[in-house]
């Protein structure tokens, strides 16, 4: 195996450099993965176009803002070439990564809870991810991927982790109904994971568009524009009581403010999008009809990934979800800047052993 490897090396905002850099050495309880596919989501996005945001800064670097060299890259999939640190994996097995590294000593971990793991970090936003031709992982956030299953497909897996964990989080029961708004990539994972657990009745609101074709595909009983007005529409459809769970999954201005006013009096409302601005929320009426509030954050490896895998392989979502496959070499020019544009309804995945072209957009 070569000693170096190309790798999209984050410096700072704007600044991703395609570089030739040593293959990671895994240590114990790791094994080396040949990266096959990289998801790039909405926290790749702002960390290249604003960052670092949640990207540590080197202890040399933070007088002058700027970030040490660090890959990017927490939604791969790949090949294990090394599994010598790792007893009851093998090479040649090909894995999907959940990224998020969790400690199993802390009190959230013994509740279950790895993913606010005391000393929880990330491959990809705390140390090096999978936007390379190899990544060094802990065996225990990596999943065998089934049989047969295309590598784009598995290549989905941890972002519908976190769609299956926010549907947890939720608390959806058969007959629920819910609203979610934003049918965006992470929207659409939530939406899956809903249909996923409960035969609940979902609203989606989002701009009109492919969003709400594909939205429909994949179970929504129905659509709401966001030109609308969205909770006079749901207070419509829900014979003025409100829904019973309410996932703001946007971030969009205004949209925890109409989550809050369309849910149903002791409904439960689930913050899964970052707002782009600080919600006004009146604590009187909050109170006085007894609404829950939860929120979600990544997922909990034991409990999603496997299943993640599981519903992706058992049918044709895949295709559904999936935008196109690129190059590494084309990362900031048909995906970063591809997202920020807006120009984007599915999922980017990078291919690093691809050369210099786009594959399929």
């Amino acid at each position: 195996m070569a000693e170096t490897m190309r790798a999209a090396v984050y410096h700072g905002a704007r600044d991703i450099r395609i570089e030739q850099i040593p293959v990671p050495v895994p240590r114990a309880g790791e094994v080396l993965i040949a990266v096959r596919r990289n998801g790039i989501c909405g926290t790749d996005l702002t960390e290249w176009s604003k960052g670092p945001v949640m990207a540590p800064l080197t202890e040399q670097h933070r007088a002058s803002g700027h970030l040490g060299p660090m890959i990017p890259g927490h939604e791969f999939v790949g090949e294990i070439v090394d599994a010598t640190g790792a007893p009851g994996l093998r090479a040649g097995r090909i894995v999907a990564a959940g990224a998020g590294v969790w400690c199993g000593a802390c009190d959230r971990c013994a509740l279950g809870r790895t993913n606010v793991c005391r000393r929880y970090y990330t491959l990809g936003l705390d140390a090096h991810g999978g936007l390379a031709e190899y990544v060094a992982a802990p065996a225990r956030t990596l999943r065998p991927v089934p049989e047969g299953m295309s590598l784009d497909h598995a290549g989905m897996a941890q972002p519908l982790a976190v769609g299956l964990h926010a549907a947890r989080r939720s608390g959806v029961r058969p007959g629920d109904r819910v609203v979610l708004i934003g049918a965006g990539a992470i929207g659409t994972f939530v939406l899956v994971g809903l249909n996923h657990l409960a035969a609940a009745e979902v609203t989606v609101v989002d701009l009109p568009g492919p969003k709400f074709d594909r939205a429909l595909q994949l179970g929504a009983a129905r659509t709401v524009s966001a030109h609308e007005d969205v909770v006079a529409a749901v207070l419509e459809a829900t014979g003025g009581t409100g829904a019973d769970v309410v996932i703001e999954a946007s971030g969009a201005p205004g949209q925890y403010e109409n989550a809050l006013a369309m849910v149903a009096a002791g409904g439960r409302v689930l913050a899964v999008g970052l707002p782009k601005e600080s919600p006004r929320v009146d604590m009187s009426a909050l109170a006085l009809r007894e609404i829950t509030i939860e929120s979600s954050v990544a997922h909990v490896c034991d409990e999603d990934l496997a299943p993640a895998l599981d519903i992706l392989a058992a049918g044709p979502l895949g295709d559904l979800l999936l935008e196109g496959v690129i190059a590494l070499d084309d990362l900031v020019a048909f995906g970063l800047e591809r997202l920020a544009s807006g120009a984007v309804d599915g999922k980017i995945l990078v291919d690093p052993t691809a050369r210099g072209d786009r594959r399929s957009t």
